[in-house]
């Protein structure tokens, strides 16, 4: 069996040193407490080894312990009091708009609609959508002002900004 004198007289010793530094390596008293614990049980295996000078052997176990429980430690979840704010937008929220899009676009006159999808939907500008619309381009410009202000008072749009 190894030579194990003086490891008692050691802790007794250097303990609240050595307590002192887990701390300053976990920054938590309990896992501190037990950062000390695991490095002196290691130290205790390989006591006969040890030189006259037992205090760097044992600051290296209790450093290299401190490391892989670092390493091993999973970081992915921190409890909080509030939970954060979702990632990702809510993707049924694309279908709610869309559907109140649909809805509210189905609402206009079918001129009206032509004129909207057109402009705002293919960024065609106003006289090619006149064009298409076999139209002047100031009747565009009275239908899209029309539909605009049938859209902006539209209880479908209207609910949809409600709920932002």
């Amino acid at each position: 069996m190894a030579d194990r004198s003086g490891f008692d007289d050691y802790v007794e010793k250097h303990s609240d040193r050595l307590l002192r530094s887990a701390y300053l390596l976990t920054q938590d008293w309990a896992r501190a407490e037990d950062l000390l614990q695991t490095a002196l049980a290691k130290a205790w295996v390989a006591w006969g080894r040890v030189s006259d000078d037992p205090s760097p052997y044992v600051y290296r176990i209790l450093t290299n312990t401190h490391a892989s429980w670092w390493r091993r430690r999973w970081r992915g979840e921190v409890p909080t009091a509030q939970l954060p704010e979702p990632s990702q937008p809510d993707p049924t929220a694309a279908f709610d708009d869309r559907d109140a899009m649909w809805t509210a676009l189905a609402r206009l006159s079918a001129r009206q609609r032509a004129v909207v999808v057109l402009h705002y939907f293919e960024s065609l500008p106003l006289t090619q959508v006149a064009d298409i619309l076999g139209c002047s381009a100031s009747t565009v410009k009275t239908q899209l002002r029309r539909a605009l202000l049938r859209l902006q008072v539209d209880p479908a749009l209207q609910a949809l900004n409600e709920v932002r």
